[in-house]
């Protein structure tokens, strides 16, 4: 009696099986070009001095991560569009997405205050990218090396882009399954009073609209995303996504992050799939021949291999999963907020001061954010407790080098979240300086928000009814 292969062969046969490069050079070519893009716009608006030359603060995620002096950080940035290029291109693939994956990951880890999901999730993508065989057609290496040119690979490098993706899209849907996302916000202070931006503008008369659509992009992300593996209904669950990345790039300035999601989402079709519609098109004109069949191939995927997939995706799930360490509101305390894919999900607005006391020289001063740094800067400053704890040291540390020796400081930071009233956030009376930061807890001086219930609670039975009560007279 022969036994079943187990789990893992069948598994790892299934990973091996050659299929099209096609859609894996189209995501490559698109990635490249979309970043390539990318450094335009940073160029265009000056965001590279904006960001990190002209601030006299900045945030990295690590100390060792500093800021290059000019020239040397605009002909860095400048990689980016140069070896976009090459990767689109696919010339010396291997070092050019090496190259452009890392220095866009030292720009990302430059300041925190800069965070952008979607930055992240090039990075992500770029690191992946790395180690996949997308350079073996179309064109410049597949030229220069005929050995190295194929028009297969193996299952692994499209199997692991659609569940990278796929990761995104459910947790961008779950993570939005808060009260105020069922009742509409921030979806209805955002778009209220912009009905002349889009051809459905109309609908933001009503305050249904904001409701329906605040649970439609739950239903598309958690629902509508897995519908993506099925062919049956990836055709229109693809042209829902491309209206919804369409209309978010309308009516919200998210930069890349609808095209290159879009982009991404044509590895859900079948691997040949240009190959079907350049067919389908010049089909119309003349009679083609046979499509031809792929030549055979074998390909190995090592255990290694297998093992450091298997340990990458675990990470991609627990990682956004650690908010739930918390007892508290992610979007309030901003605990478990970054790398967990809350995106478009949160209208915050704080206001506060940093109060430097001496209690040696007896004097006081008050430093405002707003008033020593980019309003972009700022806001991030007094809305994310790890910033706020770091200026304060910062603080610290200037006050000293002027001759105020052990000065305490203390943010009094008021905050709203999706248009509530603005209320306290951090406790004032705390000296930041002498507190150690809690990484697996919440830190006691940042105060809870009085006016949402407690976590896994809702403030009353019918999450579909709009918010009573604190909204401001106008939106911040």
């Amino acid at each position: 009696m022969t036994q079943s292969p187990t789990t893992l062969p069948r598994l790892r046969s299934y990973l091996e099986t050659p299929i099209s490069i096609q859609s894996l050079v189209v995501i490559r070519i698109t990635f490249g070009l979309i970043l390539a893009w990318d450094w335009w716009r940073y160029v265009k608006y000056d965001r590279i001095n904006r960001y990190y030359v002209d601030p006299d603060f900045n945030f990295p995620f690590f100390d060792f991560v500093q800021i290059l002096p000019e020239p040397w950080i605009h002909i860095l940035w400048g990689g980016v569009g140069l070896f976009g290029l090459l990767v689109a291109l696919g010339a010396f693939y291997r070092v050019s997405i090496i190259a452009l994956t890392g220095i866009f990951a030292y720009f990302f880890l430059l300041d925190r205050t800069q965070y952008l999901n979607h930055n992240y999730m090039v990075i992500l993508f770029g690191v992946l990218m790395i180690f996949m065989p997308a350079h073996r057609a179309f064109l410049i290496d597949a030229w220069l090396w005929p050995k190295l040119r194929s028009a297969v690979i193996p299952r692994w490098p499209v199997t692991a882009l659609k569940l990278q993706l796929e990761i995104i899209l459910i947790y961008a849907g779950i993570v939005k399954i808060t009260d105020d996302w069922l009742r509409g916000e921030p979806l209805r202070t955002w778009l209220t009073g912009r009905e002349d931006e889009v051809f459905f503008g109309a609908l933001f008369q009503y305050d249904i609209s904001f409701i329906l659509a605040s649970w439609g992009v739950i239903v598309l992300h958690v629902v509508g995303a897995p519908l993506l593996l099925w062919h049956r209904t990836r055709l229109a669950v693809f042209a829902i996504y491309a209206f919804f990345h369409w209309s978010n790039a309308q009516l919200f300035n998210i930069g890349i992050f609808p095209w290159i999601t879009l982009a991404l989402s044509t590895i859900f079709f079948a691997p040949d799939w240009p190959q079907h519609l350049l067919r389908a098109g010049l089909g119309r004109f003349e009679t083609l021949p046979e499509q031809a069949k792929l030549p055979k191939a074998t390909f190995r995927l090592a255990p290694l291999g297998l093992a450091v997939l298997a340990v990458w995706f675990a990470v991609q799930i627990a990682v956004p999963q650690r908010q739930a360490f918390f007892n508290n509101l992610v979007g309030w305390s901003g605990d478990g907020h970054r790398f967990s894919w809350r995106m478009r999900i949160y209208d915050r607005d704080s206001k506060g001061v940093f109060r430097i006391v001496s209690p040696v020289w007896e004097e006081t001063w008050e430093v405002d954010p707003y008033q020593v740094m980019s309003f972009r800067q700022a806001r991030n400053v007094l809305g994310r407790p790890d910033i706020i704890y770091d200026f304060a040291h910062m603080l610290k540390d200037a006050w000293a080098e002027q001759g105020y020796p052990d000065v305490a400081v203390h943010a009094d930071v008021r905050k709203s979240l999706n248009g509530c009233a603005m209320q306290q956030f951090t406790d004032p009376e705390q000296d930041l300086t002498s507190i150690k930061w809690e990484w697996v807890r919440p830190n006691p001086w940042i105060l809870p928000n009085q006016l949402r219930a407690p976590k896994g609670q809702m403030p009353d039975a019918f999450p579909f009814l709009p918010l009573q009560g604190h909204r401001l007279a106008e939106t911040h």
